[in-house]
């Protein structure tokens, strides 16, 4: 009896590719604008973590300017004034994590459902009523120095703060070829830290690294765990001939090595199984 034959099946990333990178800078203040110009130059696109409670001024970017600075890239919360909040009562927490998430909102015109803990500071307390508050990944200030995807979303650690390896990471991340992972490089810091340790150049040198490659996809947090979740939910045939996309987006599949996008919404057969040959 012939043996039945069964594609490997992978995920792939929008367009097929295997590596995403992704940005995160917090506390909103004047130099995400030189960061954003960087960003925008060189096609890295990230999240910028903000407080909505602290009062604009000569060192922080005022709400107003927000929708047109930041378009392209992902706000997200960071509390409403940036307490360290594994010490703050629950009432508080929840009330500064909502009302950070409606000024933001009525703001970006957008849900906001991402979260930067405020000095890292997280409990396993925290952890569980983040999603009740609508929030969908909170990011840690912990790192791996690797680029493997997460586990959980809550917390979401990173690759690395830009001041640690920074260009060394990007090398190794920019020569990984093994188009059976899917790897993350995730950087995270300030933007004032550039202008205070006065190494702008080195965001610049890692961007012109690794901005325009055909191999990664440069995407904010929040699209990551948006396509990661719209993966999930595609439906196979017990026999891996057909899939169903559900989701309001595309998602992209690798059928034996053949990128094949999975357009919303629709059922698409990934071969004939009665023409396909024996193993």
């Amino acid at each position: 009896m012939d043996t039945v034959k069964l594609p490997v099946i992978y995920t792939c990333f929008p367009g097929g590719k295997h590596k995403v990178l992704t940005m995160s800078f917090d506390d909103g203040r004047t130099e995400d604008r030189r960061l954003v110009s960087i960003f925008n130059h060189y096609g890295i696109r990230g999240t910028f973590n903000v407080n909505s409670g602290l009062k604009s001024d000569e060192q922080r970017i005022p709400l107003s300017e927000y929708p047109s600075l930041y378009a392209g890239h992902e706000v997200a919360c960071h509390t409403y004034t940036h307490p360290t909040i594994a010490r703050c009562p629950m009432e508080q927490i929840v009330r500064q994590v909502l009302l950070d998430r409606e000024i933001l909102e009525d703001t970006m015109g957008y849900p906001v459902r991402g979260l930067a803990l405020p000095n890292g500071s997280d409990s396993e307390e925290i952890e569980r009523v983040l999603p009740s508050l609508g929030i969908r990944y909170a990011r840690s200030v912990k790192s791996t120095g690797g680029f493997a995807m997460p586990d959980t979303y809550l917390p979401w650690d990173s690759t690395c703060h830009f001041n640690h390896g920074l260009m060394e990471l990007g090398k190794q991340f920019a020569d990984l070829y093994k188009t059976q992972y899917l790897y993350m490089m995730y950087v995270w810091g300030h933007s004032y830290e550039f202008t205070n340790d006065d190494n702008w150049d080195l965001i610049v040198d890692f961007c012109r690294m690794i901005g325009g490659r055909d191999d990664i996809w440069y995407a904010t947090n929040i699209e990551i765990v948006d396509y990661m979740d719209a993966a999930g939910r595609l439906q196979f045939t017990a026999a891996g001939d057909m899939v169903h996309n559900p989701n309001a987006i595309s998602v992209w599949i690798s059928v034996d090595d053949r990128k094949m996008e999975i357009p919303a919404g629709q059922t698409v057969r990934l071969f004939d199984k009665k023409k396909a040959p024996a193993l």
